[in-house]
């Protein structure tokens, strides 16, 4: 492995993050399970940044991709593409906005980027209002509507960005509010800042922060600042691309969550669809999507053999109710963890939502944030043979879990055993 490492760091930048001590390369998986190159097996708990959504080598996508890949792999956008329209009928009508159209992209970043596009031209603003604490890619437009310092790498912008209080609930001024309170100082917030601002194009948000360390508001918070929105004629998008699919267990989208006012204008997707393919998009209603005057095409969004995976893995979720699954086994996962959490000093929360769940830690007797406690959980949950991620706005101090969502009960307890192993190790 120190071979293949020394070739990594002479060939790749230096920013491009690696995890472990001894870095891990992966060379097979089944089901929620992977191998390394030295034959060890690891459940796995973060399911390559919640992109494999079902399960690895997935017989029916594994089956598509070598179907589709036998007959045609490329053509573009400029042809007509019979796997590209079957999955955006699908995504269409899930999506749950009125009159949608669907365009394809290849990765969650240029999905958040082309909505970002609709916006702005659509209201003729380049004024966006994000929220505080969020992650929406790495590309020059979605690194500026970032508000997480870690995953900032340049104050320059395209877009003026100003940022809206409300999407971390257990930090900041308003955190020992109570949620109706907390909702309504977040809505007064954001009326103020439209109060300053020249006419915003729209808000981005997750509905619960990914790189952010899985923080969410109370539910109801965007349904309420939709009413605002409104009033000002300001879009909505909502960046589902590590809410989508139904990981949250409750709700196909993290949006629903707040649907008391409609869904949102732009949603954007990528990640779990794919199950690993490099599948992004973006679905918004006719009105918004067609306002580009200007041609515009994706050279490999929406591509045959990565539709065909897309269409073979949602199939697969919906037909054996993979969200029910989230709900019910990642409801238990999530008690077992508040268990261990409430054992531990370190642990200030764990929080989540079916099978996306965070554990926050945190120097003992203290607020503050533990990232080289999260790093040495990280390190011995690796040791027990489990998988898992870290992040966090909070100096990464935020282990992230989000397997698979065919995760087994046996498994959640078989994780949940080892990772009460780990936290005590790391101390």
């Amino acid at each position: 492995m120190t071979g293949l490492y020394d070739r990594h760091r002479a060939v790749s930048p230096d920013w491009l993050a690696l995890y472990y001590d001894r870095p891990l390369e992966l060379t097979h998986g089944e089901g929620r399970h992977v191998w390394d190159s030295d034959g060890n097996s690891y459940l796995d708990f973060f399911g390559g940044i919640l992109t494999t959504m079902t399960a690895h080598a997935l017989p029916e996508v594994t089956k598509a991709v070598s179907e589709q890949a036998a007959r045609i792999i490329h053509s573009s956008t400029l042809y007509l593409n019979r796997p590209m329209v079957d999955l955006a009928e699908r995504v269409a009508t899930l999506s749950g906005i009125p009159d949608a159209r669907v365009f394809f992209t290849t990765s969650g970043t240029e999905a958040n980027d082309t909505a970002l596009l609709l916006a702005t031209a659509y209201r003729g603003s380049h004024q966006i209002l994000a929220m505080r604490n969020s992650y929406h890619g790495r590309s020059f437009s979605t690194v500026s509507v970032t508000g997480n310092r870690g995953w900032s790498p340049t104050g320059l912008s395209p877009l003026q960005t100003l940022y809206v209080h409300g999407a971390v609930r257990g930090r900041g001024p308003y955190a020992e509010l109570s949620d109706p309170e907390f909702v309504k100082a977040c809505v007064a917030d954001l009326e103020d800042l439209l109060g300053h601002s020249r006419g915003p194009a729209a808000l981005i948000a997750e509905p619960i922060q990914g790189v952010g360390g899985f923080t969410s508001p109370p539910d109801g918070l965007y349904a309420a600042f939709r009413e605002v929105l409104d009033r000002h004629g300001v879009l909505w998008i909502s960046d589902e691309v590590q809410t989508g699919w139904g990981r949250t267990g409750d709700h196909f989208w993290g949006w629903q969550a707040h649907a008391k006012n409609g869904p949102p204008d732009i949603l954007t997707f990528a990640k779990g669809i794919g199950n690993g393919m490099s599948i992004g998009g973006v679905v918004a209603r006719a009105e918004v999507m067609n306002c580009l005057d200007a041609n515009s095409i994706s050279t490999f969004g929406g591509s045959p053999v990565t539709m065909a995976a897309g269409l073979a893995n949602l199939t697969y979720l919906l037909d054996h109710d993979l969200q029910g699954n989230a709900r019910r086994v990642g409801g238990l996962l999530i008690e077992r963890l508040r268990a261990l959490g409430a054992r531990s000093d370190a642990v200030r929360e764990v929080r989540g939502r079916g099978l996306m769940i965070g554990i926050e830690l945190v120097k003992p007797g203290t607020d503050e944030a533990h990232p080289e406690a999260a790093a040495a959980v990280l390190e011995a949950a690796r040791a027990g043979g489990l998988l898992i991620g870290k992040g966090g706005g909070h100096d990464t101090s935020v282990l992230r879990i989000a397997p698979p969502m065919s995760l087994t009960v046996a498994e959640a307890e078989e994780g949940a055993a080892v990772l009460g192993e780990a936290l005590r190790a790391a101390g």
